[in-house]
């Protein structure tokens, strides 16, 4: 399979058309951004953290059953990966109040949260991605009530698949964004699953190996990823 020409290029990732109509290369960028891009730095390493971790996840997702558009691991920095026409609605999971929720609604951070919370997101950078609610998703027609139910049984899944695994491995899984898209009219997860669109602690100390220590200036950013990595790999 080979590569003709770029589809989409985003703040962390090229899409790339191929040879092959139904699939795309996906490459991660070593940009790394917080706030809507107004922080930017270029970080040696970081796409072939993000690629090497998304892969390993997404293939413990598909031993559990869930669909998602990874085909296979071809680079450092690539993925091949099915084409899917994506929806404008980002999910994200909550187990653990952090980030903008604890800002949002004055929620105590590291309050936990049995069940976890399903949060809809308009993803649109220019408005800054804003909250939804299933209301707004089905009467803007961003989904169908059942592909809303289907995302949010997927997202759970995913949830307890990803969440029993990194606890094996040490690491709390605060919360997290999926974005999905459809082929063929059947849903199917696509874009990443990294510390770039993730949040983990360690299970024991509670430190951050994830964006946040980008976006919070704490330093040894590469060298969590590179621990994630490690441990989701072993």
């Amino acid at each position: 399979m080979k590569k003709t020409k770029p589809l989409y290029e985003g703040k962390a990732k090229v899409l790339w058309e191929t040879d092959s109509a139904g699939h795309m290369v996906q490459e991660f960028k070593n940009d790394a951004t917080a706030f809507d891009g107004t922080k930017h730095e270029v970080v040696q390493g970081k796409g072939s953290f993000n690629n090497r971790i998304s892969s390993h996840l997404f293939r413990l997702l598909a031993k559990a059953g869930v669909r998602t558009h990874f085909v296979e691991e071809i680079s450092d920095t690539e993925m091949i990966v099915e084409r899917l026409d994506m929806l404008k609605v980002e999910v994200v999971v909550r187990n653990i109040a952090a980030g903008s929720m604890v800002r949002r609604l004055g929620v105590e951070e590291g309050r936990k949260f049995d069940p976890p919370i399903v949060e809809f997101y308009l993803k649109d950078d220019d408005l800054h991605d804003p909250i939804l609610a299933e209301e707004h998703v089905r009467a803007l027609e961003l989904a169908t009530p059942d592909q809303i139910e289907t995302m949010k049984r997927s997202a759970l899944t995913v949830n307890d698949v990803l969440g029993g695994f990194l606890k094996e491995k040490g690491i709390d899984l605060v919360d997290f964004k999926l974005e999905f898209g459809t082929k063929d009219e059947e849903l199917v997860l696509g874009d990443e699953i990294s510390p770039d669109t993730c949040r983990f602690h360690d299970s024991k100390t509670g430190r951050i190996m994830d964006k946040d220590r980008f976006r919070q200036d704490l330093g040894g950013f590469m060298e969590a990823y590179g621990e994630v990595l490690d441990r989701v790999s072993s």
